[in-house]
């Protein structure tokens, strides 16, 4: 039943994403300032969100590789504690 509901979500999340603004139902209208944006932004985290409940993982594209952080010549410091 779950899965059902997660299917539902996902699916209703992608009609909504694939129907801008010329649709049947626009939740926030995008001509409002800096909130506009937000209902599309809410309904693709709904639909990453379900492609994860899935196994289908984004994260992959955004973690750094070790090559990259070995080049970034980043140097460990060490702090002591002071005594007041």
């Amino acid at each position: 039943m779950k899965t059902f509901f997660v299917v539902l979500t996902g699916v209703v999340a992608f009609l909504y994403i694939m129907n801008p603004t010329a649709g049947i139902f626009e939740f926030i209208p995008d001509n409002i300032p800096v909130i506009g944006n937000l209902d599309e932004a809410g309904a693709t985290a709904l639909i990453i969100a379900a492609l994860g409940y899935f196994g289908v993982d984004f994260a992959h594209m955004f973690k750094r590789k070790e090559s990259d952080v070995k080049k970034e010549n980043i140097k460990e410091v060490e702090f002591e504690e002071v005594e007041k």
